[in-house]
C-alpha cells in the first residue's frame, strides 16, 4: 500500500522583554540555544537550526506528528 509523506517545518521567533539586549554574552546565548534545541527535541520536533542575536531567538524545527502547534509553542517556551 502506498504511503504519503508530509513534513511540516515551523519557524518560531521570540524576543527578550522590551527587546532589551539581554543575550549579549556569547556563552549565555549559546547555552540558551542548546537548551531550546533540547526542549524541541524532547517534544518530538527535531531542531534544524536554533540561533539569534542579543534581543531575539529563531528556531527552525521539523514539526512532529504527536503534538499541536499550540502545545509546542506553550511547552517550548515555558517547559
Amino acid at each position: 500500500m502506498p504511503q504519503s509523506l508530509s513534513i511540516i517545518y515551523i519557524h518560531l521567533i521570540f524576543s527578550t522583554k522590551d527587546r532589551r539586549p539581554s543575550l549579549r554574552d556569547q556563552k549565555i546565548r549559546g547555552m540558551l540555544h542548546a537548551y531550546l534545541g533540547e526542549v524541541s527535541k524532547r517534544l518530538d520536533c527535531p531542531p534544524i537550526l536554533v540561533g539569534g542575536v542579543e534581543d531575539h531567538v529563531h528556531t527552525l524545527a521539523r514539526f512532529g506528528r504527536t503534538i499541536t502547534q499550540a502545545e509546542w509553542d506553550e511547552r517550548y517556551v515555558w517547559d
